[in-house]
């Protein structure tokens, strides 16, 4: 589930231009991290407690533990380079395009994997993560469990996890805030709008005003504020699954007596499974990543389709069926009948009998654009009133 869910990610990122924004350059990186999760730490993981000893030589088994680390420290970076890019994107708008480039971007996310390569393969490859105790051996077989140090343990896990967690929470803390402040404000904007509409409707008077000029109620702040609860929900899950983890590896580091191995494996593979969770927030939570999952999914020989598309689509959906449409050829030629009907011919007087005495004009009235467009607007209303309200509606 785990490699299936990233891999449509990184797969859906890749091929839908649509996706391709600097946003979601993290969150393909948390996909990639995620994937190593399942494919390098998963795997042998499982054959190593279903198996009960690790058939794979001491050193694949320091390469692993150093790629469990890296791939779980990269997992909450990435996370909070993603709370903090949502947090500029939707607290200074104006300012995110000088602020976050795609290069800036590209480097965070270098930045991220270097400090998780740092944290896992530089200590690990010199033995610094070894306790004082050898690895256990069950029936003449060696194992290799996911012991470390005191002193690692409490720096690796503080880095890894406990630091970037406070960062994140404090991110999150400030966006809600700042979301409740945002809901204030467009009450207070829309509610004197709105009233005034209705009174404006009331009186008979000119259009209301447009809702949408207020900048702050835009659907680009709309889809930044869901951007932020995905992402919410997304690290939410990931506390869920991983903060007993890092609080029994530091016991355990102090007390390796204190804490049952069942449960240390238990609570490893709910950490595991947070690698599993992510894509399926995604399908839930961001209609875009819903259908680009759909049509990666729902693809038959006839290529990919970018979500630029989207809008033809819903056109297509809201359209009318053909026995509630009416002919637009006929319109027209009823339109061109009306207006051939009080325009007078090319070449001939501009003007209309306004008195007739025994069949002849006592009185001619000047032609005028305005009372053209009058009649027309007249004669229109006159054959729309002809038709059903589904026609109408239609029209």
């Amino acid at each position: 589930m785990s490699i299936a869910g990233n891999v449509l990610v990184c797969v859906a990122i890749y091929t839908d231009r649509g996706l391709r924004s600097i946003g979601n350059l993290f969150l393909a990186s948390l996909a990639i991290a995620d994937l190593f999760v399942a494919a390098l730490v998963m795997s042998f993981a499982a054959f190593n407690d279903l198996l009960g000893y690790w058939m794979f030589g001491p050193q694949l088994c320091d390469t692993w533990i150093a790629f469990d680390v890296m791939c779980s420290t990269a997992s909450i970076l990435n996370l909070c380079a993603i709370s903090l890019d949502r947090y500029i994107h939707i607290k200074d708008p104006l300012r995110y395009g000088r602020w976050v480039t795609r290069r800036i971007a590209m480097a965070s996310i270098g930045c991220v994997w270097v400090m998780a390569g740092l944290i896992s393969f530089l200590p690990i490859s010199l033995g610094l993560h070894r306790p004082d105790e050898p690895q256990p051996v069950v029936d003449g077989k060696p194992t290799c469990a996911v012991e470390f140090a005191p002193t690692y343990a409490v720096v690796s896990s503080c880095i890894s996890f406990y630091v970037p967690c406070v960062v994140m929470l404090g991110i999150y803390c400030r966006l809600y805030c700042y979301a409740q402040k945002h809901v204030k404000n467009i009450r207070a904007v829309t509610r004197p709008l709105a009233a005034q509409a209705a009174s404006n409707k009331v009186a008979g008077g000119g259009p209301a005003l447009p809702l949408h000029l207020h900048a702050h109620s835009s659907p680009y702040h709309v889809s930044d504020h869901k951007a932020a609860i995905t992402v919410g929900v997304i690290m939410g899950v990931f506390l869920v699954c991983w903060v007993p983890f890092f609080v029994i590896n530091i016991v355990a580091a102090y007390c390796k007596d204190c804490i049952p191995s069942s449960a240390f494996k238990v609570l490893t593979w709910l950490g595991y499974s947070n690698s599993a969770f992510n894509p399926v927030i995604y399908s839930i939570f961001n209609k875009e990543f819903r259908y680009a999952f759909r049509r990666i999914l729902t693809a038959r020989c006839g290529g990919y389709e970018s979500v630029s598309t989207r809008a033809g689509a819903y056109l297509d959906r809201k359209r009318p069926t053909p026995s509630k449409m009416v002919s637009s050829a006929s319109i027209q030629s009823n339109n061109k009948a009306s207006f051939a009907a009080v325009t007078p011919p090319r070449g001939s007087a501009v003007g209309l009998c306004a008195n007739k005495h025994n069949g002849s004009c006592t009185h001619l009235r000047d032609y005028t654009p305005r009372s053209s467009l009058s009649s027309i607007r007249q004669m229109r209303v006159n054959s729309a009133e002809k038709l059903d309200g589904e026609e109408v509606s239609a029209i």
